[in-house]
């Protein structure tokens, strides 16, 4: 975590290993859809913890077998496997390559440093795989397989009154 610009700017280096079912599947040209969440939650003693700013990043990574390449798609809303809406996309030679560019996190601002307060807060972290954007088929097979229960979780305590 950093404070700089006036944002609160997130970088991480994951350590990516997929299970061979995901690869099986990435192998055949089946797109695969990953989820990067970052939550700042305001502990509260008296009620229920508050989130008090939600981002997302959603990725896409398919291949491209008429190219024999990987294409990564990157956006802020999920990214749609008819090509509409905005992302950002780069192709790769090899599928290590692609994990690679999104295991790697830089910089990625989470909010204004305005929209938070000073009181004791929490970032929550996660990255998952989404099923939901598998096909409707392949839904079916993956459920209750623990295989693709692929995802991290991490806390991480924001103290912003010792003058980071």
């Amino acid at each position: 975590m950093e404070r700089a610009e006036g944002s609160l700017l997130l970088s991480a280096q994951l350590r990516l290993d997929l299970p061979d079912a995901v690869i099986e599947t990435l192998e055949k040209g089946i797109p695969v859809h990953f989820v990067v969440a970052a939550d700042v939650v305001r502990q509260r003693w008296y009620w229920f913890d508050q989130t008090t700013v939600s981002a997302r990043r959603y990725m896409r990574v398919v291949y491209l077998p008429l190219t024999r390449r990987w294409r990564v798609n990157m956006a802020s809303n999920p990214v749609l496997d008819s090509g509409l809406g905005v992302s950002y996309a780069q192709n790769f030679d090899t599928l290590d390559e692609a994990l690679a560019a999104i295991s790697r996190i830089a910089r990625w601002r989470i909010s204004a440093l305005s929209d938070i307060d000073e009181a004791r807060q929490t970032l929550h972290f996660s990255f998952m795989l989404d099923t939901q954007r598998l096909p409707r088929a392949l839904q079916l097979g993956v459920a209750g397989r623990p295989e693709w229960n692929v995802g991290l979780e991490r806390n991480v305590d924001l103290a912003f009154g010792d003058g980071q």
